[in-house]
């Protein structure tokens, strides 16, 4: 008997500690999906079915519980499936204010869905999910034309990134697209941060040797590099992020992700 009581608690030990972590997992570009402790879902720039992801629809239909959908700016690669998600799954929108009533009024996502309790704008910080999560609108170097056509679009109002802080948990920063920017700093002065997610493709965004100072000013536990490789002109590796990093002499952690790998803090 008190084995049996001795293995329930082993078994009921560690399903707490499970459920104390948070996991990452990423689809490839931008796109990743954030599980919290307390069950809840986060999808960041939810591209779903981005060309780097061979099993994109697969994932698509399986994303039958989604919580909230954070959409860093407008154009089409990072609105991704927004709208279809948010049509399954009654997600509500995350956004800032121009660019969240810009995909409510242009891509067709739920109004119902958008509104004062999860819209912000840059320097703002909403408490959502029951106060579990934090969210903090930052800046980002980019542009935010929003529409289907990428060569006919709308105003989507100003792109920026994220800090997402997990109570009781890790604190994410996803930069969005974006250059490096002195105030990255302070992004780092008043948020300690354990994971960066980091676009290091060039040409649309910062290339791997801006990235690693990017890092350098953010000063993050680990980060995680995105948005590259998806089309020919992303040309931007890991590899050559993780010289950039070691010539920089950045001690933050560099973790490699595969599309439809995930992680946990």
């Amino acid at each position: 008997m008190r084995t049996l009581v001795f293995a329930f608690a082993l078994v009921v030990a560690a399903g707490t500690a499970h459920a104390d972590k948070t996991k990452v997992t990423w689809f490839g570009h931008s796109a990743f999906r954030i599980d919290t402790p307390g069950g809840k879902v986060i999808l960041i720039d939810p591209w779903i079915t981005n060309p780097s992801n061979p099993t994109g629809k697969d994932d698509l239909a399986k994303l039958t519980k989604v919580d909230l959908i954070l959409v860093t700016h407008g154009h089409f690669d990072h609105v991704g499936d927004a709208t279809q998600i948010a049509k399954a799954t009654k997600a509500r929108l995350v956004a800032t204010f121009d660019l969240g009533n810009a995909i409510v009024g242009t891509m067709g996502y739920p109004k119902d869905q958008f509104g004062f309790d999860t819209g912000g704008n840059v320097g703002g910080t909403i408490e959502v999910l029951g106060g579990e999560v934090a969210i903090t609108f930052v800046p980002a170097v980019h542009s935010s034309g929003i529409g289907t056509d990428p060569m006919h679009e709308q105003y989507g109002g100003e792109p920026g990134g994220f800090v997402i802080a997990i109570k009781g948990g890790p604190t994410i920063y996803h930069t969005g697209d974006t250059d490096e920017f002195g105030d990255m700093a302070l992004i780092g002065k008043y948020n300690k941060i354990d994971l960066m997610l980091a676009c290091i493709g060039d040409h649309f965004t910062m290339g791997p040797e801006r990235a690693a100072d990017a890092v350098r000013l953010v000063h993050p536990r680990q980060v995680v590099p995105m948005h590259f490789g998806t089309f020919p002109v992303l040309t931007g590796t890991v590899d050559a992020f993780g010289k950039a990093l070691k010539k920089a002499g950045v001690p933050t952690k560099l973790v490699e992700m595969k599309v439809g790998g995930s992680i946990t803090l």
